[in-house]
């Protein structure tokens, strides 16, 4: 028993750990979540598949077997003592019996037979009789059900083991440990996919897959997530998906999403439609069909790539699509860009802050108000802000090395003021940093990526250094050509600088060149020469556009310059050499579908009723006996009344009295 108990424990906590614990995802997401020790440890003790882990379904055989030889040894027994009224009882074993009475009646013993059995079988007793030598020997007997309690309880826990096994995918880690099954790891279309990696629709009688099944499309496959890798279970039939559709809340949450499915089979006349949505899923030949999830089903994009490091004053259009890949020659060779992903709705929390923490670059730290701008992302007065249509893309270099990117198309207000997102980061385990691009009065980026463009172009920038330079030296009466052309090498080389590398640059510049004690002042000086190119290149810009009135700067255009410096001097962190901006896209979604076929989920179910019904039996039924002996005495019988229940002596022991005092009750009336 104490065995058993453990072992139901140790099986408990195991099934809530495989529920809680979501089952069979990929490494890389458990290494996120719990860190490289945690990892390690689940991984060794198998939690990320408790079902089908070796322990898990030895200690279900186990538990299986040791109960089916309780039953085997223990259950006739029962059945028989379910039967068995034990009229052999004799008087000796009468008295030592807690709950015992005696009597002396003055009626005849047929009379006190016909008394009591009539008495008791009101009250729910059944009886048998015995007489011998005289004396009479009444069996009465209630609740022998609850014999049954137990034999259903170890049975229902003997069918759910069943169950378990059925569903534990016995017979895959039996062919993979055979060599006969080989998990396929590495990132291909199903097609390419190996025998030794696929499985027949007879060759997996249990399994949960998934797959992702974009609109107009069909597939007689899904894909089953086992550890590090994955396999490909066949259909007997196969589905398609005509449409998907997702309704939204105001806020722009997901409401409800539901796909039209056509079941196409060769046992089909003609194909089944059904809807399936959240909860309610298609049922066809054993096999159930939950709607999980969404997902993009492969849009295509229309992109301008604005050249970050380059005087190009034009961008250049792309084409992408989700899931594809394209390569761009950029100076600094042959980029592969991923598209990973779109999103048309990204709704926020309107008091979330966006990610203002500080990112790592060259070993220093280049703080927020650098990379990322703090705030709340889109304050608003409602509970929800959506930031509207995005993308993610992986730009890889040929080395292999990538970063992850997530741009928005239109821009976001924070603070007052509006922003074209750009996140970063180089791991997945990090957040995105924010690379924020201040929008123009026409809520366009085309200002920052002229202004960026001019201060690439050597030629624009020499010609403001010179100027800038020249009212320096004539404020201060000097005319030395010598020192005027130091001065415009120093500031064209300083703004060349701070548009590769940022602040940054600069200070690491001085850092290599300049004595520790004069590197404050050269700082500041370098800085003064920095914002004056900068101030006047954005002066002629913002006169080019003819946005100059004749008070001068705004200060609404004063805040702008200061946000465009804060992006230009996070262009070196940014790591790309252009910035993608979305222009338009023509969704096209996914629905994800979880296939599942489960045969030993009704006997799991069978035996959870089975177990129930035991479990109330046992407990609220007692099996009663009470013994009558009746002998003749005299003109009259001397009665013996005993009796015993198989649980909570205390409320029995009540019961007993209870029967006596209304037998004494009725024979004391009668005198």
């Amino acid at each position: 028993m104490n065995l058993a108990i453990t072992m139901l424990v140790v099986i408990a906590v195991a099934s809530v750990i495989g529920t809680v614990l979501q089952q069979n995802q990929p490494y890389q997401d458990y290494i996120i979540k719990f860190g490289p020790y945690w990892h390690a440890i689940f991984k060794a003790l198998d939690l990320y598949d408790v079902y089908s882990a070796l322990w898990f379904l030895l200690l279900l055989g186990f538990l299986l077997l040791s109960t089916s030889v309780c039953i085997y040894r223990n259950g006739p027994l029962m059945l028989r003592d379910m039967r068995h009224y034990r009229l052999s009882m004799k008087e000796k074993s009468l008295r030592v019996m807690r709950n015992f009475r005696e009597w002396t009646l003055n009626d005849s013993p047929e009379a006190v037979e016909q008394t009591f059995a009539r008495y008791l079988n009101n009250k729910g007793y059944r009886v048998r009789r015995k007489t011998a030598e005289g004396t009479t020997v009444m069996a009465f007997m209630k609740g022998h059900m609850n014999r049954l309690g137990y034999l259903f309880t170890h049975v229902g826990i003997v069918v759910i083991c069943v169950g378990g096994l059925m569903d534990g995918n016995l017979n895959l880690s039996m062919k993979e440990w055979l060599g006969k099954l080989k998990l396929e790891t590495r990132d291909i279309s199903a097609s390419e996919v190996p025998d030794v990696s696929r499985l027949g629709p007879r060759d997996n009688w249990s399994f949960r897959g998934s797959i992702t099944l974009p609109e107009d499309s069909i597939s007689n496959l899904v894909f089953l997530n086992i550890r590090d890798g994955y396999l490909v279970q066949e259909l007997p039939f196969a589905v398609e998906l005509k449409e998907f559709r997702v309704r939204y809340y105001d806020s722009g949450q997901p409401k409800s999403f539901e796909s039209d499915l056509l079941i196409h089979d060769d046992q089909l006349d003609t194909p089944l439609e059904k809807t399936i949505a959240v909860n309610h899923p298609l049922i066809y030949r054993g096999y159930a069909i939950y709607q999980a999830s969404f997902a993009d089903g492969g849009t295509k994009m229309a992109l301008n790539a604005w050249p970050l490091f380059d005087a190009a004053p034009e961008p250049v259009e792309l084409v992408g699509k989700v899931n594809a890949r394209r390569q761009i020659e950029t100076p600094d060779g042959t980029l592969t860009i991923e598209f990973e992903n779109f999103q048309q709705f990204n709704v926020f929390p309107a008091e979330q802050v966006s990610a203002s923490g500080e990112m790592e670059q060259g070993g220093e730290a280049v703080s927020g108000t650098d990379m990322v701008r703090g705030g709340e992302m889109g304050r608003s007065d409602k509970k929800f802000v959506n930031f509207g249509p995005s993308f993610t893309f992986k730009l890889r270099r040929p080395s292999g090395e990538a970063r992850e990117y997530v741009n928005y198309m239109a821009p976001v207000e924070q603070e007052g003021h509006y922003y074209f997102l750009s996140g970063m980061r180089e791991r997945q385990a990090e957040p995105f940093r924010y690379l924020h691009i201040p929008a123009d009065d026409k809520m366009s980026i085309d200002r920052f990526m002229r202004f960026h463009a001019w201060l690439n172009d050597k030629e624009r920038v020499r010609r403001i250094a010179e100027q800038s330079a020249s009212q320096a030296m004539s404020s201060a009466d000097t005319q030395d050509e010598d020192m005027l052309q130091n001065i415009v090498t120093s500031m064209v080389r300083l703004t060349s600088e701070f548009t590769r590398g940022g602040y940054q640059a600069i200070d690491q510049r001085i850092r290599q060149t300049v004595p520790e004690e004069q590197q404050m002042q050269v700082a500041e000086t370098y800085l003064k020469i920095l914002n004056s190119v900068l101030e006047n290149m954005y002066w002629e810009l913002l006169e080019n556009e003819g946005a100059v009135a004749g008070e001068g700067i705004t200060a609404e255009q004063d805040r702008w310059f200061e946000d465009a410096v804060n992006a230009l001097a996070s262009m070196g962190p940014y790591g790309s050499p252009f910035y993608l901006q979305l222009t338009n896209f023509d969704l096209r979604e996914a629905s994800g579908l979880q296939i599942t076929r489960s045969p030993g989920k009704n006997v799991v179910y069978l035996g959870c009723v089975m177990l129930i019904i035991g479990v109330f039996m046992m407990f609220y039924i007692t099996h009663q006996r009470l013994w009558v002996m009746i002998r003749p005495e005299g003109q009259g019988s001397r009665v013996m009344l005993a009796g015993m229940g198989n649980r909570n002596q205390r409320d029995f022991s009540k019961v007993f009295d209870t029967l006596g005092d209304e037998l004494e009750q009725h024979y004391a009336s009668r005198q």
